[in-house]
């Protein structure tokens, strides 16, 4: 006995439960279907396996890059994709600039002329990544790095050494204590933001300290 003369001898209440049955189990394998799709083509079985994620290690550290924009006097963009992004954002290890564009503080003392000495000695060149092993992102997912310059200068040493970025305290690196210094050096020879600098200037973590007369 056939569909036809199934369907033939139901009621009507049944015919729509019938159909609706029907419906229901071509659903289910509809779905079934693409997610067997979806699993396939994860693993490769359409002839192209996805590309891992490259670690940062591996990918940046010791290698070049050009800066495409400098954000502000301690952090740049350079030229490789990171993740959705275009550009890998980086934020220099071990220093901290006066603020210029954070979206809730003034322009902080010092601020414009740490920009300028940053874009100054990038932009528009290329710069070599130094990262620190099981430490390579910030909290804000932004790659931590020493950068250095076509000359081999470490522009984060030569910020601090100029005075034109604090030495952070506030986290553990190889070149903390060496920045400790030249941060001491310049604040005695009062260079860049040392001039003048007052204690409400000073970042909340060097008030207690560095803001005692």
């Amino acid at each position: 006995m056939g569909h036809r003369d199934t369907r033939a001898k139901l009621t009507s209440r049944q015919r729509r439960l019938w159909y609706a049955a029907r419906k229901a189990r071509w659903a289910v394998v509809a779905v079934l279907i693409v997610g067997a799709v979806i699993v396939a083509d994860r693993v490769g079985s359409f002839g192209v396996r996805p590309t891992p994620p490259q670690p940062d290690a591996a990918k940046y550290d010791g290698k070049r890059f050009a800066v495409a924009r400098i954000v502000d006097g301690d952090t740049i963009d350079v030229d490789v994709p990171d993740g959705d992004r275009g550009q890998t954002r980086v934020r220099f290890w071990g220093v901290d600039t006066p603020e210029t564009k954070h979206p809730n503080r003034r322009v902080q003392h010092f601020g414009p002329e740490a920009d300028a000495f940053t874009r100054s000695a990038c932009r528009g060149r290329e710069v070599t990544l130094r990262l620190v092993p099981g430490r390579t992102r910030g909290k804000h997912g932004r790659l931590l790095a020493y950068v250095f310059l076509p000359d081999g200068r470490m522009l984060n040493r030569e910020l601090v050494r100029a005075g034109y970025a604090y030495a952070d305290p506030r986290y553990d690196h190889p070149h903390k204590a060496e920045f400790r210094r030249l941060q001491a050096e310049a604040r005695s020879a009062r260079r860049g933001l040392w001039k003048n600098v007052r204690p409400v200037d000073l970042p909340y973590y060097y008030r207690e300290t560095l803001g005692k007369p």
